[in-house]
């Protein structure tokens, strides 16, 4: 294979990167897969280029998906290898043009942007509701719905998973997923070359629509004609409209009142910045994901406390700890943490200081009037039952110890039982104001409520 310019070389590199790109969060691809380079494409060999203080990394990591990528682009026959950036390059002859198949959709779904992978917490409880009603009834439950919040908190998430779910489960309905930037240019280049009635089949023509970042439809006036139609085409047939943006509405002002009518005209549901607990969850999630070892949860108590404006924000940091972490050898804990999190986010929260089992069970007791001898004993009276539940549920969530290490500060109680006593716990915090009121006053006390 030989380098150099190549016109297929570059459009494929192009397609596998956008690949990549929809399969990762923006922060992993910019950290890790950004600086790749391409060196040749070969009838059934890819190879990559990658600067030797991360190869191994991305080898060890990332093989199966850039497989994955460069498959969907190439076909299955094709192997990936990484190489430093002084291989020597090995003589072989660049890759027959292949024959022109239709045009990729690169609005497709991300296949891992499904219900199952999304955390669900007090600020997106509602817009999840109303997604997975969407999902399971297109056209009849919520139409359209609007998700709107700021970015890095689980819109487009949320906008696939309805697609995938769809796609799963919808009996053969036709999902189209695409962008309002990617609507627009694809409008424009089919004004250019006469195609616009080509353009209005492929959006009318579909069961359900999903449109993200609809912001970027303002001051296009032929784009929002065009939407505009589309928009009522689609409505009046009863085809489920989704869309995501980072503001209400009537925020939009540059947008013609009409449009806001039909955005407005069905839910509108916000998704807010997670709190603590959901922090946390959205972190160990994403470390059982990628199959990192921790010694303890420290380190993610310290990006949870630091990094509160979005998940996209959070999984960005983990990354970066983790990088040093391998980089350097040293311990993956909460200081390492917090010393990479002080370089990179330097008005970032951090915790006073590490809270344990025996604090939360001190400011437990005091909150109930009950003994900690009590809180740890086999008495099952709901004077004490209750407060044992909710212990062992803050326990669980702001001090990052395990479950067997939870279950010997109460007497010695198993896992199984630690696990029950959390979900109890969560239930009632979740369906009774009184019982959240006194969690998130003890989530005060101990310094973790947000």
């Amino acid at each position: 294979m030989t380098p150099g310019p190549n016109p297929q070389l570059a459009h494929d590199w192009a397609s596998i990167r956008d690949e990549l790109r929809r399969a990762v969060p923006a922060s992993t691809f910019e950290i890790w897969l950004a600086p790749l380079t391409v060196r040749a494409i070969g009838s059934d060999r890819l190879v990559l280029v990658a600067p030797d203080e991360i190869r191994s990394w991305i080898t060890e990591r990332f093989a199966r998906l850039l497989q994955t990528s460069a498959a969907a682009v190439l076909g299955d026959a094709v192997a990936v290898e990484v190489v430093a950036p002084d291989t020597p390059h090995d003589g072989c002859r660049p890759a027959p043009p292949r024959p022109s198949d239709a045009p990729r959709d690169h609005g497709d779904l991300h296949p891992k942007l499904t219900f199952d992978q999304f955390v669900i917490g007090d600020g997106n409880r509602l817009a999840h509701a109303a997604a997975l009603a969407v999902a399971e009834l297109p056209g009849q439950a919520y139409n359209p719905l609007f998700l709107y919040g700021s970015p890095g908190l689980g819109k487009t998430h949320l906008l696939h998973a309805i697609g995938n779910y769809i796609r799963a489960h919808g009996g053969g309905l036709r999902v189209r997923s695409t962008t309002a930037e990617r609507f627009t240019n694809e409008f424009v280049a089919a004004i250019h070359t006469k195609g616009t009635e080509d353009f209005k089949a492929r959006y009318r023509d579909t069961d359900v629509l999903l449109i993200d970042d609809v912001q970027f439809l303002q001051r296009k006036a032929k784009t929002e004609e065009e939407f505009f139609h589309t928009f009522n085409a689609l409505h009046e047939t009863g085809s489920q409209l989704v869309l995501t943006c980072d503001r209400l509405p009537a925020d939009m002002a540059a947008l013609e009142a009409r449009l806001l009518e039909r955005f407005a005209s069905g839910l509108v549901a916000q998704l807010l910045a997670p709190d603590l607990p959901t922090r946390l969850t959205i972190l160990r999630k994403r470390v059982q994901h990628d199959a990192i070892e921790l010694p303890d949860e420290s380190a993610l108590h310290a990006i949870a406390h630091a990094i509160t404006a979005n998940a996209r924000a959070l999984e960005g940091a983990l990354i970066r700890v983790v990088a040093y972490h391998s980089l350097t050898g040293r311990p993956l804990d909460g200081e390492l943490a917090q010393e990479v999190l002080a370089g990179l986010y330097p008005h970032a929260r951090a915790p006073t200081a590490p809270l344990t089992i025996a604090r939360v069970q001190e400011l437990t007791c005091e909150a109930f009037d009950v003994s900690r001898d009590e809180l740890i004993s086999s008495g099952r009276s709901g004077r004490v039952a209750w407060p044992r539940q909710v212990a062992m549920y803050l326990a669980r969530q702001h001090t990052g110890a395990s479950l067997p290490a939870i279950g010997r500060e109460f007497g010695g109680r198993n896992h199984t039982t630690v696990m029950y006593a959390c979900r109890k716990a969560g239930e009632r915090i979740a369906s009774d104001p009184e019982a959240r009121a006194a969690v998130h006053n003890l989530q005060r006390l101990l310094g973790t409520a947000d």
